[in-house]
C-alpha cells in the first residue's frame, strides 16, 4: 500500500535537490535555496508532493537550471491552477523551449500569473505550428508579391514586407475556432499593408514631426487598419465578415474617419492627412489583429528587394529583347544600325496588371518578368522609367546591366527539400515539435555491373521468385448465395426450398460464382544506409532489393524504395531511390547500385516521412517494411540505447493509426531483445546471416501479402 502521509519540508529538500541533480546550488548565492519550495510543498498532500517531484524530473530532462525555476514557482501554480492547469502549463514550457530557447521560456515561467488567469477564464490557446500549414494555404491564394509566414518576437504581428510575423501562440478566445479566425485576421491585415501601399510614404518622417512620434505611430497605424478594412472588404468580403467580429463599432470622430477613409480610390496618402487629427482624439483601444509598424524594419528590407530588383529586371529585359530579336524574320532586321530597343509599360494599381511594349509593340512578358515588374510596383505603385533602361545611351548590355546571365551562373549544389517532424522524448512523456530537419537527397545513378552481376549470380533464384509471385498476382475466391453465377449452390438451394414449405419466401441468392481478387497494395521499403551497413551488408541489401523488384515487376504492386540515414536532428535525411508510380527501369536499377553507407541510424523522422509519402497513396494494404543491421542510433549520444527505441515505437504508432502495417527485416541477432517492443512480436524477421539476406526478404514479403 502506497504511503499517504505527507513528506516533511526537511524531508523534501534532498528529494528537489536530488531531482535537479546539481549538488552545487546550495553554493551559488541567491540560486540554491530550496527551503522555501519545501516548505509550501509540505502543506500539500502526499498525491500532490509525489506529482510535483516528477513534474520537476521532467523539467529536467529539458534544462536543469528550468527545474530549479519551475521548481521555486510549481506548489504555487499547483495551488492557482490545479493538475489540469498545471499540466498544460508544463507542457507549455517544454514546447517553448524546444521552439524558441530559453529566454522565451524563462519569460513564460515570469508570467506564471498570466497563464494561470487565461486558464481561469478558459481561454484556449492555439499554436502558429498547428494551423500554419493551413495559413500558407491561406497565404498563396493571396494576390499580390509571394510572402512569407514568421514567427513574431512577441505577442503581436508585423510585417518587413517580405514576411508576416504571427505570434507564436494566441489565447484571446475561448475557443481554437474563434482564436484560429484571429490568426487569418492578422494574416489578412497584414498582407493588405503590402497589398495595398501602406508603405509607399515616407511614414518615418511623416510621425517624427510630433512631439510623441509613438502616439503618432500609433494613430497611423489606426487610420491604416480602418483603410485597410475596407480595402479587405471589397477584395475578400467573406474573411472582412469574420474580422468584423473581432472589432467593435467606430465611434464618433473615429466613425467620420472611418468613413473618410473607406473609397475605392483612397491610398495611404489620405491616412497621412488624417493623422494630425487622429493625433488629437483619445487613441482607440488595439484591435487584436492590427499590430504594430516596425518602419525601421520596412525599410531595410524594401531598400534591398529593390536594389535587387533593378538589376535583375535589366537582365531580364536584356534577355528578353534578345529572344525576341531572334524569333524576327531575318528581312525585318536592319542591317550596319544598332537595334532600337525601349521598353515601357502600362500598369494598373487597382488589379496589380503590368502592360509591356518594346518599341511600342505590345510584349506577352514571361511570368518571371511579370512578378518582378509586380513586385516593384507593389512598393512603388510605379514602374519608374530608370527600372525599365540601362546605363549609357539606352541600349540593353549585359556588362552595362553589371549582371550575369543565370544560366552561364554555376549552379548551388542541391539541398532537398526540408520537412520538420517531432520526437518523442519519453522521459518528459511529450514530443518535442518541430524538432527534426529532414531532408529529401537524390542518390546519384552509378555506371557498372553491379546489376548483371547480381542477376547472373542468382539467375536460378530469380525464375523460381517470378513463378512464385505470378501464383499470387490474381487469386480466385467462390462467392456464395449470388443472384446469378456459374453452379448451384446447394446449401442455399436447400435452405430456400425450407423456407418455401414453411410458408416464407424463398431467397434469390441461390448460385454461386467465381471471382478474381485483385491485389491493391502499396509498400515502401525504407533501406538503412548508415555507416555500419559498410561492406557485406550493404551488398547484401542492394543484391536483395535487385531481387525483390525483379519478383514485384512481375507481381503489379506498388512499390517505392528509400535509403536512410543521418546525423543529429538537424542532418535526418532520406535518399528516393524509388518512388512509389516510378518506372523500375535502368535508372532505378544504377541508383540501387549507388547506396552507399553514410552517417547514423536516426530511424524516427524517417519513418514518421515515409509515413506520409504512404499515407498519399490510395491502396487497400499499405506497408512500411524496414531492412535494417541494428537498433536505432545517432552520434547524439541521447538517442542512444531507450531514448531512440522509444522515439521509434512512437514513429510506429503512429504509422499505425495511419492505417499503415508496419514490419522489420533485420540481422541484428540482438534484434529480439527490443524489435517485439517497436514493431510487436510478430511484426519483424531476424536472418541469422548476412549472405542469406537476398534469398529470404522475397520470401517474407511474399510472406506478408498473400
Amino acid at each position: 500500500m502506497r504511503p499517504t502521509t505527507p513528506y516533511s519540508a526537511a524531508e523534501l529538500i534532498p528529494l528537489i535537490t536530488e531531482r535537479c541533480e546539481n549538488p552545487e546550488f546550495q553554493m551559488v548565492s541567491g540560486v540554491g535555496d530550496v527551503s522555501g519550495t519545501a516548505a509550501e510543498m509540505a502543506e500539500l498532500t502526499r498525491a500532490e508532493q509525489e506529482l510535483l517531484l516528477d513534474w520537476i524530473a521532467r523539467v529536467l530532462s529539458v534544462h536543469e537550471e528550468l527545474a530549479y525555476q519551475f521548481a521555486l514557482r510549481a506548489p504555487r501554480a499547483l495551488q492557482m491552477m490545479g493538475e489540469e492547469g498545471m499540466g498544460g502549463w508544463l507542457l507549455k514550457i517544454i514546447d517553448v523551449y524546444d521552439k524558441r530557447g530559453i529566454h522565451p521560456t524563462y519569460a513564460l515561467l515570469r508570467n506564471m500569473e498570466q497563464y494561470a488567469e487565461r486558464f481561469r477564464l478558459g481561454l484556449h490557446e492555439l499554436e502558429l505550428g498547428e494551423v500554419r500549414g493551413v495559413l500558407d494555404g491561406v497565404l498563396g491564394g493571396l494576390s499580390g508579391r509571394d510572402l512569407r509566414i514568421g514567427v513574431a518576437d512577441g505577442e503581436l504581428p508585423w510585417t518587413d514586407t517580405d514576411t508576416l510575423y504571427l505570434p507564436a501562440s494566441i489565447s484571446a478566445f475561448a475557443s481554437e475556432e474563434e482564436n484560429f479566425r484571429l490568426y487569418k485576421a492578422m494574416l489578412a491585415h497584414h498582407w493588405a499593408q503590402v497589398r495595398f501601399g501602406t508603405f509607399r510614404c515616407d511614414l518615418s518622417e511623416a510621425v517624427a514631426r510630433y512631439a510623441d512620434p509613438q502616439r503618432a505611430l500609433g494613430a497611423l497605424a489606426a487610420l491604416e487598419r480602418l483603410r485597410l478594412d475596407a480595402c479587405i472588404a471589397r477584395e475578400l468580403p467573406g474573411l472582412a465578415r469574420d474580422m468584423r467580429t473581432l472589432c467593435c463599432e467606430h465611434q464618433g470622430a473615429w466613425a467620420a474617419l472611418a468613413e473618410a477613409l473607406a473609397g475605392a480610390s483612397v491610398r495611404a496618402e489620405r491616412s497621412l492627412e488624417l493623422l494630425e487629427e487622429a493625433y488629437r482624439l483619445t487613441p482607440q483601444e488595439r484591435v487584436h489583429y492590427q499590430g504594430e509598424l516596425r518602419l525601421d524594419k520596412v525599410a531595410d528590407v524594401r531598400a534591398k528587394r529593390l536594389a535587387q530588383e533593378q538589376k535583375q529586371l535589366k537582365r531580364l529585359l536584356v534577355d528578353l529583347a534578345d529572344e525576341l530579336e531572334r524569333g524576327r524574320p531575318a528581312s525585318e532586321r536592319g542591317e550596319g544600325e544598332p537595334e532600337r530597343r525601349e521598353f515601357r509599360v502600362e500598369t494598373d494599381e487597382e488589379s496589380l496588371e503590368v502592360r509591356l511594349f518594346l518599341n511600342e509593340a505590345p510584349v506577352a512578358p514571361p511570368q518571371e518578368v511579370e512578378g518582378v515588374l509586380g513586385s516593384i510596383l507593389l512598393d512603388l505603385g510605379e514602374i519608374p522609367d530608370e527600372y525599365l533602361h540601362a546605363a549609357g545611351e539606352g541600349h540593353y548590355d549585359r556588362e552595362r546591366t553589371g549582371e550575369v546571365n543565370a544560366a552561364d551562373a554555376k549552379p548551388a549544389e542541391a539541398g532537398g527539400v526540408q520537412h520538420l517532424y517531432p520526437e518523442w522524448d519519453y522521459r518528459r512523456q511529450h514530443y518535442r515539435k518541430a524538432w527534426c530537419t529532414l531532408r529529401e537527397l537524390p542518390v546519384k545513378p552509378q555506371e557498372g555491373d553491379f546489376v548483371e552481376r547480381t542477376r547472373e549470380k542468382y539467375l536460378p533464384l530469380i525464375k523460381q521468385l517470378r513463378r512464385s509471385f505470378e501464383a499470387l498476382r490474381g487469386q480466385e475466391k467462390r462467392l456464395r448465395r449470388q443472384p446469378f453465377g456459374d453452379d448451384i449452390d446447394l446449401d442455399a438451394l436447400v435452405e430456400a426450398h425450407a423456407d418455401a414449405i414453411s410458408g416464407m419466401e424463398m431467397s434469390e441468392g441461390l448460385f454461386t460464382r467465381i471471382h478474381r481478387v485483385e491485389r491493391d497494395i502499396a509498400v515502401v521499403f525504407m533501406v538503412d544506409m548508415s555507416g555500419s551497413t559498410k561492406g557485406w551488408i550493404n551488398e547484401a541489401e542492394r543484391e536483395a532489393l535487385i531481387l525483390l523488384c525483379e519478383a514485384l515487376e512481375t507481381l503489379g504492386d506498388r512499390y517505392a524504395i528509400y535509403g536512410f540515414s543521418g546525423m543529429t536532428r538537424t542532418r535526418c535525411e532520406v535518399y528516393p531511390v524509388k518512388r512509389i508510380d516510378e518506372p523500375y527501369n535502368g535508372e532505378v536499377r544504377a541508383r540501387i547500385a549507388a547506396m552507399e553507407p553514410r552517417d547514423y541510424t536516426r530511424m524516427g523522422a524517417a519513418i514518421r516521412h515515409l509515413t506520409s509519402v504512404l499515407a498519399n497513396v490510395e491502396a487497400r494494404t499499405r506497408l512500411l517494411v524496414t531492412l535494417s543491421d541494428g537498433k536505432p542510433d545517432d552520434f547524439d549520444n541521447y538517442y542512444r540505447g531507450e531514448y531512440g527505441i522509444e522515439d521509434t515505437r512512437r514513429a510506429l504508432i503512429e504509422a499505425k493509426r495511419s492505417g499503415i502495417h508496419p514490419f522489420c527485416i533485420t540481422i541484428d541477432k540482438e534484434g529480439p531483445e527490443y524489435l517485439p517492443h517497436m514493431y510487436g512480436p510478430v511484426n519483424y524477421a531476424v536472418i541469422d546471416e548476412v549472405r542469406r539476406l537476398p534469398l529470404k526478404v522475397a520470401d517474407i514479403y511474399r510472406g506478408l501479402t498473400s
